[in-house]
């Protein structure tokens, strides 16, 4: 499938793996898609969202007023445990990088969605999985013989549940009118 991503496609895909690493996220979503989407401002499909008011700064802000920034430290703060003050005890005790996770032995495997021991490549949830499928639907269905990030952008909007979608819905934006301007300029 991926063969028929434009550069600009693929260009999100990978975008969308840092999105989930600044955000401290385990795993690559609709909401990650979203905002790499978002990134590609000039891309005439974007620019629907854009102009109706979602550029990627006000999808940040609305996919951390909904999840919140990951990472295990913040989930102990907010319980008044202070994981460097643990850790600092912990390699007192057992010497320096006893926490640390051992190096992994053996084949790495390779591919879009599997991790690659980089934040950038953090495994896709199965609304991300969907929406980057149904983003070949919809190639498919408007005959264009590439998927572009327009493509990519009418996926996470027909796939409809996961947080990209729910992003886009929350704005006030109808996901009818968004298919309709992109596919307009999908031409």
């Amino acid at each position: 499938m991926f063969e028929r991503f434009t550069d600009e496609a693929r260009r999100v895909v990978g975008r969308a793996g840092q999105e989930s690493a600044e955000l401290r996220h385990g795993y690559v979503g609709t909401e990650h898609l979203l905002l790499a989407i978002l990134a590609e401002p000039e891309d005439p499909a974007v620019r629907v969202l854009v102009e109706a008011g979602l550029d990627r700064e006000e999808a940040r802000r609305a996919v951390l007023r909904l999840l919140g920034e990951g990472g295990d430290a913040q989930a102990l703060a907010s319980i008044g445990v202070d994981l460097e003050a643990v850790r600092e005890a912990v390699e007192s005790v057992f010497g320096e990088g006893a926490l640390d996770a051992p190096p992994k032995d053996g084949p790495r495997r390779r591919g879009w969605f599997r991790s690659e021991g980089r934040a950038a490549r953090s495994p896709f949830t199965a609304p991300a999985r969907k929406a980057l499928e149904l983003s070949l639907r919809e190639s498919l269905r408007l005959k264009s013989g590439h998927i572009a990030v327009g493509h990519l952008l009418l996926g996470v909007v027909r796939e409809g549940e996961g947080l990209g979608a729910r992003v886009i819905t929350g704005h006030g934006l109808d996901p009818e009118a968004v298919r309709r301007g992109v596919e307009a300029a999908l031409g």
